[in-house]
């Protein structure tokens, strides 16, 4: 498989774990919860096999995101696609800088899937099932990797 091919394979399979069964029962949180986290690795994942896809062409030693996009620019890679991502990582606001930052709590102890409820209270009526932030996050940040995927290509294949 490419890395190409597998990048796009763990951005669907991401996808796929965001859309778990979410029947109501005891474990439906944890579901979820898992839902997200598998995702969130999976989208890890996607971002070491976009880095080997974008620079395949420069032979790098590695392509492990917190070599390539953290750090001082002085030891990394002078590479058109690699300086977009950094770019990217560096932008709080961006998919990029909003996913390494749930990738380093994914790692933490605390872990990064969001908690929806609170204890339960058997007189209250729920009025809506609202799917919790982070899923919502996750399928955005899907959405903008894949608009930026397509765009880092096409620099790519130009070398």
């Amino acid at each position: 498989m490419t890395p190409r091919a597998r990048t796009n394979q763990l951005l669907y399979q991401a996808e796929l774990l965001l859309d778990i069964d979410t029947r109501d029962d005891e474990h439906r949180e944890a579901r979820l919860r898992a839902g997200e986290e598998g995702a969130l690795a999976l989208l890890e994942l996607a971002l070491n096999a976009l880095l080997r896809d974008v620079s395949s062409h420069a032979q790098l030693g590695s392509h492990d995101w917190r070599e390539l996009l953290v750090g001082e620019a002085d030891d990394q890679p002078a590479l058109a696609e690699l300086q977009r991502l950094r770019s990217l990582a560096s932008d709080g606001e961006s998919w990029l800088g909003w996913l390494m930052l749930r990738l380093e709590a994914l790692h933490s102890d605390q872990g990064a899937a969001s908690t929806r409820r609170g204890p339960v209270n058997a007189q209250l009526i729920s009025v809506s099932d609202s799917v919790g932030p982070l899923e919502e996050q996750l399928r955005g940040c899907i959405r903008a990797a894949r608009r930026e995927i397509a765009s880092l290509r096409e620099t790519s294949e130009e070398w």
